[in-house]
């Protein structure tokens, strides 16, 4: 009896663990058994990781091999493990010494003809493998750019299966990760193409001082999806910890765009009104995968034509907005995604949406029922509601309005305040302030606050309002250099809930 063993990461979300890989050659007929776990595409790497080895000049061994993925208990999905397995039934008969795979991690997927092949979500495995102590890590080529971007573990690429044997040989050398290229962010959406609304631009850029969430309704073609598509290009580009994490999230997705292994700038992603709550959350049999809200973490999501949205898929959203992960449960475990993203909604103010309201054929009752579905509580959480009307005139000899520049340069002042005056909690901008510390330990001067109190007292606002009302207040107040809120900031911060969407 011979046994050989190899290391592999299996992955819950963007969650990882080290899988111990044992190969038994044993007395009995010829045959191939795995054992811990397997889902379909694991079962048939039996056939992959047989063809691959034959392929590749090595003799399969002509006894029972016994494949045994631990711990038992966790659900193995994939093809990640092709490269494990191939290497710890090539140990166990006696090909391959043992010397380099004790300290080593193989992820990758085998061709039938001894290629390897790309695989997802490499980036997180690579993590979980660092953050277990794990000194080397063999990824496939078509992975290097990606999983070169951890720090502290040796990352090493294989093209094939002969490759991988005579590393393990100490025969050749393996090509090492190389410094990721600069991102190219080509050529953004420019705000001074965006002709008038200057209500609904306030808006915005209150939205990226703030982080805030932000509503746009209006009829058809007065700037709703041009104002929201020009969003990302006011956020300042993402940090280290965050550009990791955000490249985790779209490699999972099978989702990283060619040639740029790392995200450095917000994504903006845009579902279609006809899209699933699986889609949008994520879902998927087997593991959970990663849905439109994990993807556009640190980043923009647009719902354009929310109130086409079924009501299940908007309501789906409220967790995610207020918890900013989701956790989502499936047959093979629970999978959790962070989901820290900007919502942005636009909708038509009726089905019909004519230029001008008294133009509208529609009955009252399918106005309110049109948007409608957005539900009190998912609204309660969009911080600012703005109304967008028509351009009479004036659209074809307008000036050029404020570029993306400018505006970009006082929202980074604006966060930076944000980011000095929280930095000893561990918060960077006003709309991760927990409600609890601004009513107590920031809480503004009862004369400032009195407008919202008026507005409680009045019933125009809840609790959740009041707190969400008091975030934008502190926006305001950083883009006028306030240190504190003063009453007109309050005044303005309920101008944005008050107007109606409907």
């Amino acid at each position: 009896m011979a046994l050989g063993r190899a290391y592999s990461v299996a992955l819950t979300g963007i969650d990882g663990q080290i899988v111990e890989v044992e190969a038994d050659i044993g007395q009995g007929l010829p045959g191939v058994h795995l054992v811990g776990l397997p889902d379909t595409a694991l079962q048939e790497s039996r056939d992959r990781v047989r063809a691959a080895v034959a392929n590749s000049g090595q003799s399969w061994p002509s006894a029972k091999v016994v494949l045994a993925l631990s711990p038992a208990t966790l659900p193995k999905v994939g093809s990640v493990y092709d490269l494990a397995l191939a290497a710890a039934v090539l140990n166990g008969h006696g090909k391959v010494p043992a010397d380099r795979l004790r300290s080593s991690v193989l992820l990758g997927e085998l061709a039938l003809d001894g290629r390897v092949r790309g695989i997802r979500g490499v980036l997180p495995a690579v993590m979980a493998a660092r953050a277990s102590g794990w000194p080397t890590a063999v990824v496939p080529q078509a992975n290097l750019g990606e999983a070169g971007l951890v720090e502290g573990i040796e990352v090493l690429g294989v093209a094939d299966l002969r490759e991988l044997l005579g590393w393990l040989r100490g025969e050749v050398p393996l090509r090492a990760a190389e410094p990721a290229p600069a991102a190219d962010a080509g050529a953004a959406p420019n705000l001074s193409e965006v002709v008038g609304q200057p209500a609904a631009r306030w808006a915005v850029e209150v939205a990226a001082a703030g982080a805030h969430h932000l509503m746009l309704t209006g009829p058809p073609g007065v700037g709703k999806t041009m104002l929201a598509q020009r969003l990302p290009g006011l956020l300042p580009a993402l940090e280290e910890r965050a550009a990791l994490e955000v490249t985790a999230i779209h490699s999972l997705a099978g989702a990283l765009p060619p040639g740029q292994p790392l995200i450095t700038l917000p994504p903006f992603i845009a579902p279609h009104h006809t899209s699933s709550v699986s889609a949008l959350v994520g879902g998927g049999s087997g593991m959970a995968r990663p849905g439109a809200v994990s993807k556009a973490h640190r980043g923009v999501l647009f719902l354009d034509e929310c109130a086409e949205l079924g009501t299940k898929v908007l309501e789906a959203l409220r967790t995610p907005l207020e918890d900013g992960e989701v956790r989502l449960a499936r047959r093979d475990g629970v999978a959790r995604y962070p989901a820290r993203f900007q919502l942005v909604l636009a909708a038509n103010p009726c089905p019909c949406a004519p230029a001008r309201d008294v133009d509208c054929i529609c009955p009252p009752t399918v106005r309110r029922r049109y948007l409608g579905k957005l539900s009190g509580p998912l609204l309660d959480r969009v911080d600012l509601r703005v109304r967008m009307l028509a351009m009479r005139a004036g659209v074809l000899n307008a000036e050029v309005s404020e570029d993306t520049g400018a505006v970009r340069a006082r929202v980074a002042v604006a966060r930076a305040a944000a980011t000095e005056r929280w930095r000893e909690f561990g918060w960077q901008t006003n709309a991760e302030v927990p409600g609890p510390a601004l009513r107590q330990r920031f809480r503004p001067s009862r004369a400032v606050l009195t407008p919202l109190e008026e507005a409680l007292r009045a019933g125009d606002l809840t609790a959740r309002g009041a707190d969400r009302t008091l975030r934008v207040a502190w926006t305001v107040a950083d883009l006028a250099g306030h240190t504190v809120p003063t009453r007109t900031d309050v005044k303005a911060a309920l101008g944005f809930r008050d107007r109606v969407v409907a």
